[in-house]
């Protein structure tokens, strides 16, 4: 029986981030993984998905760019090379991955493993015994009742990654950050695109006037939606709503959110990470969570922040208005179009939000280009316990959109 100091199921962010940790501090590791490194994230999730949403935008921008003084004529779209040129990503990443494994003497098992103890693990008639055990082993997309995939009609956010064509037309039932992201690309690539919400607003976990500018962006865009709604019935491809409005699509997405991939008990001793642990199934937190473990870096769970991309970009992070009670904060909203580099880039729509509470910044929200990075700049601060008052000493770059992060704090009152 071989012994290592950290044995990890799962070669996901959690997983693969705490085994090239672990063995970099002198750790003797064993990773095992049935698929390939990486896990969703890299392989059926944020990598993939960000790959074809890139191409869908620059495709929607070449469309529109004749306002920006530059016309282009037959425009064509050739989806199977969008395809290709994503798989060409996750393998270029996962190689990197690999070889990074691979220089720090990570040994990877690539077979499915059971944990039989906390401190056993058996995977092809053989065992590993390990003073310590990591379960990272992800999460698969949630059957909903009447909705089970079917990976033609009915499909999961794995599949829609293996169409080789476009639909004309689809449903996208959910306006998570998978639905709204599949949304916009569909929307980009010119297929008819409808979105189905049970909430009463798009994107419910965001704070309520996010999700009525991305209400009010979609219909700008032209993608109808219906909130507080769901699938009744469906016959062939003829989907009846529960407000009687009926749809004929080529294509259902269920975006409903994931399921930890748990298949047994919890075992007593044995750390669980990443979307197994069933908290906060963002590949950022599960990193987060292997450093905790791994090199006791400490972080804020409650500073984990959101972000879903696409055109503007939506990012938060801290308490949401409608959390906090009527007149213990302040609020400033700067709207995006008063930027000027916002006009250059022809990226106006959008605003900065930002709530504070004794002079300490407790939430922030974002609808704009680059909304990811602005949103970093803010939860430095608030990780740090830094005051609004000392962030207005700091010299913001013009013109740039951190310039409405800058104005924000001015306008909190």
């Amino acid at each position: 029986m071989e012994e290592f100091d950290l044995g990890i199921v799962g070669g996901g962010p959690a997983g693969y981030t705490a085994a090239l940790h672990a063995a970099s501090i002198g750790q003797k590791v064993v990773l095992f993984e049935k698929d390939e490194i990486g896990g969703v994230c890299l392989n059926k999730g944020c990598i993939p998905t960000k790959a074809i949403l890139h191409s869908s935008e620059i495709y929607k921008q070449i469309k529109n760019s004749e306002e920006l003084g530059i016309s282009v004529t037959d425009v064509k779209l050739d989806y199977k090379k969008v395809v290709l040129r994503k798989n060409q990503i996750i393998e270029k990443l996962r190689k990197g991955i690999e070889l990074a494994l691979k220089n720090v003497g990570v040994t990877v098992v690539k077979s499915e493993a059971t944990i039989s103890t906390n401190n056993e693990i058996s995977a092809n008639n053989e065992t590993y015994n390990c003073k310590k055990i990591i379960c990272a082993t992800g999460s698969s997309p949630r059957v909903i009742k009447g909705l089970e995939f079917d990976g033609k009609f009915l499909i999961s956010s794995d599949d829609i990654l293996n169409l080789e064509e476009l639909p004309k037309s689809i449903l996208i039932v959910g306006s998570g950050a998978i639905g709204l992201e599949w949304a916009r690309i569909m929307s980009n690539f010119g297929v008819n695109t409808t979105v189905v919400e049970l909430a009463p607003h798009l994107l419910p976990l965001a704070d309520v006037e996010v999700s009525k500018r991305i209400e009010r962006i979609f219909k700008t865009a032209k993608i109808p939606f219906y909130t507080n709604t769901s699938v009744k019935n469906i016959e062939g491809k003829q989907v009846t709503l529960s407000n009687d409005s009926v749809l004929n699509v080529d294509k259902i997405l269920v975006a409903t959110g994931r399921t930890p991939n748990l298949k047994q008990e919890k075992i007593d001793g044995v750390e669980y990470l990443g979307d197994v642990a069933g908290e906060i199934q963002l590949a950022h937190f599960a990193i987060k969570q292997a450093l905790e473990s791994v090199e006791n870096i400490p972080f804020r769970k409650d500073f984990t922040p959101s972000v879903i991309y696409g055109t503007p970009e939506i990012a938060w992070v801290g308490k949401r208005e409608q959390d906090l009670g009527a007149g213990s904060y302040q609020k400033s909203v700067t709207l995006i179009s008063s930027l000027g580099k916002a006009h250059c880039d022809n990226e106006t729509d959008g605003f900065i939000k930002i709530l504070s509470q004794e002079d300490r910044i407790a939430g922030v929200h974002i609808v704009s280009k680059e909304a990811s990075a602005l949103l970093q700049q803010v939860l430095i601060a608030m990780q740090n316990d830094i005051s609004v008052t000392k962030l207005k000493e700091v010299c913001f770059a013009h013109p740039t959109y951190s310039e409405g992060i800058f104005e924000g704090l001015f306008k909190l009152n």
